[in-house]
């Protein structure tokens, strides 16, 4: 059946039923459409269509796809009138269609290792198979740790656990792993994915020395702990490991399944490729070629292309302009003239580069990249013309970058260069004042703050600057183009859950830390749409609903300029509309997951006796003043008498 007709549930001119479950229809599509039964044109209509265009919410009322591309955006009296023919009608019924959402950077090679294997994070995790729960203590985590080697490790084969974090679970080491599982190889993934703790049997099977590792003063070869610079060395000797085939095709099948429930249609991974080109790029294809609902742009890794040819950046940026010819598809696109490079450590691992000294010793800033390499690179790539995306964390990580583009832009002057900022974890308004000045943009992870401000007032920055992290207005209120990604695993790969992040700066333990640097609305929605399309120099082809544009679209079971911003991550999605081609999400589809009494729980709505109606919970305890809890609830309304 061709997905095309397959429209959620919502009301079209014909009804179709589509067959078998799960959580989204993600199955190949038809390439070859058959022009006795394929319709030419497809008219969405009769919901909010919000095409975020311009400087405020801007709505048309009907939109035609013909081809994959947008034919028309207007009046819906303009679209009946003027496109006669064959037309399949998609009435939206009240729900809101916008560009698709667009994560400008995110790793598959990450996905691909974390979702199959065993997760013991601080916070909980949603994956398409289920929920993995928050381990918040160190008890909580080596219970946790136990099990899974229990159940998960065997001899002569690696074990990969992700999410350790010494602030949450305690200290972690070579000797710990070795009493959990004495023969059975394990590796714990810290939760920033730039650490890994080896037992001896997995320092066995990958059949390192210490030898190999003793200049290295980022690695504790007692502990098994390789970290930043020494994870990156590590990564190519372990890579045929952390690529297995099997485990990595299945995760990267479970990621499409994300991309599809958070409405995600372009993916862009900056610095490909993390380890083994070859490898991770023939993976990558094998699910590329199922022709899932979304594209996928890789940015080249600089630094790793580097090692590749031999330490020289003149072989490296050779294979670089190489690669869109050799290695684009249909939906797999090498960014041309765009380079990504590596400033300072992670902010998960406090190992960022700060202006002023941490807490503790205990923490200490890392350089990812050889400051003299750096900038080396950055001069090198600036010259050449390229766009550059920088990896940068703390304060004086991207005062760094600042400072040698400084000196390039005076010796080289550029015009729309687009020197583009990642992550920025820890900066202040002078910074910013630098970016604007130099002409930079920015993509920022707003979830930093939800996830790491309340403990890292604790450990590590204090409470000036942990209640600070990622002050997106600083950017926005200089007219410095912002878009929000989740560099997943570091956050969610859930565009509405990074837009509510920055919209409501609220964290994992309800605070409301830096006010002032709540983003509106429309700039939180931008940073997911348009602005992340810019991110990709795409914003002619994606990012907005504008005729010509191709034809991408999230349709949401609500606006979230007309709901209350607190409510914003919580918007179900309904679809994703890939090139023209629907693709339905079960979980979320509209009368899917009705109840005997009609109520829709994906969207929120539980039966409640007392009222005999579908409400929602949070929305009645509001009303009627009661605590906000599935007891309250069933109380108030009677529930345990129906």
């Amino acid at each position: 059946m061709n997905n095309k007709l397959i429209v959620l549930g919502l009301m079209v001119t014909m009804l179709l039923c589509a067959g078998g479950a799960g959580a989204a229809d993600t199955g190949s599509r038809q390439e070859q459409k058959d022009s006795e039964d394929t319709l030419q044109q497809t008219l969405y209509f009769g919901g909010d269509i919000i095409t975020m265009e311009g400087d405020e919410p801007t709505y048309v009322e009907a939109v035609i796809e013909r081809d994959g591309k947008i034919i028309y955006a207007g009046p819906k009296a303009g679209a009946v009138n003027n496109f006669a023919g064959k037309t399949l009608e998609v009435d939206l019924q009240g729900k809101t269609m916008m560009p698709g959402f667009i994560e400008p950077h995110l790793h598959p090679s990450i996905a691909a290792i974390m979702l199959p294997n065993d997760t013991i994070a601080p916070h909980a995790w949603n994956k398409p198979d289920g929920v993995s729960k928050a381990a918040k203590t160190p008890e909580e985590f080596r219970k946790r740790l136990k099990e899974s080697i229990d159940s998960h490790a065997e001899k002569g084969k690696i074990h990969f656990v992700w999410g350790y974090h010494p602030l949450w679970h305690g200290e972690l080491s070579r000797d710990m792993l070795n009493k959990f599982s004495p023969d059975k190889p394990v590796g714990v993934i810290h939760r920033s994915f730039h650490e890994i703790y080896l037992n001896d049997a997995a320092i066995a099977l990958f059949k390192l020395k210490e030898e190999d590792y003793a200049g290295n003063p980022q690695v504790e070869w007692d502990k098994g702990h390789f970290f930043e610079g020494g994870w990156l060395a590590l990564v190519p000797r372990i890579g045929p490991y952390l690529l297995n085939p099997d485990s990595y095709k299945k995760g990267l099948s479970m990621m499409t399944q994300l991309m599809v429930r958070n409405g995600v249609t372009t993916i862009c991974e900056p610095g490909f490729p993390s380890s083994d080109f070859k490898m991770e790029y023939g993976l990558l294809k094998s699910e590329m070629d199922k022709n899932p609902p979304y594209d996928t742009y890789l940015v080249p890794n600089g630094t790793q292309l580097y090692g590749m040819a031999g330490n020289s950046n003149e072989k490296a940026e050779k294979m670089m302009r190489e690669l869109p010819g050799k290695y684009n598809t249909q939906n797999i696109f090498f960014l041309p003239m765009q380079v990504k490079l590596f400033s300072d450590g992670a902010i998960y691992s406090l190992a960022m580069q700060m202006k002023q000294p941490y807490l503790s010793d205990e923490f200490k800033g890392q350089w990812m990249t050889p400051l003299e390499l750096l900038k080396q690179q950055l001069s090198f790539y600036w010259d050449k013309g390229y766009k550059i995306h920088v990896h940068a964390n703390g304060d004086l990580g991207i005062q760094k970058v600042l400072d040698f583009n400084r000196e390039d832009q005076k010796r080289h002057p550029r015009k729309n260069h687009r020197f583009t900022l990642h992550h920025m974890g820890y900066f202040d308004a002078d910074i910013a004042a630098q970016v604007k000045e130099l002409g930079m943009e920015t993509s920022v992870n707003p979830y930093y703050l939800w996830a790491l401000a309340d403990k890292y007032s604790q450990y590590g920055l204090g409470k000036e600057r942990a209640q600070n992290l990622v002050r997106i207005k600083e950017l926005t209120k200089r007219g410095i183009p912002v878009s929000f990604h989740s560099d997943f695993a570091m956050a969610p790969a859930e565009p509405l859950t990074l837009a509510w992040t920055a919209i409501n700066r609220v964290t994992a333990e309800g605070s409301r830390f830096s006010q002032d640097q709540r983003v509106d609305v429309f700039t939180g929605m931008k940073g997911i749409t348009i602005d992340a399309a810019r991110t990709l120099s795409q914003e002619e082809k994606i990012g907005s609903i504008r005729k010509g544009k191709v034809a991408n679209f999230t349709i949401l079971a609500e606006n979230p300029f007309k709901i209350d911003p607190m409510k914003i991550k919580d918007i179900p999605v309904y679809a994703v509309v890939h090139r023209g081609t629907m693709v339905r999400n079960q979980q979320t589809m509209a009368g899917a997951d009705r109840d005997s009494h009609g109520c829709i729980g994906s969207a929120g709505y539980s039966w409640c006796e007392r009222t005999q109606n579908c409400e929602r919970p949070w929305e009645l305890a509001k009303k009627e003043n009661f605590a906000n809890t599935t007891e309250a609830f069933d109380v108030f309304c009677n529930n345990s008498n129906k």
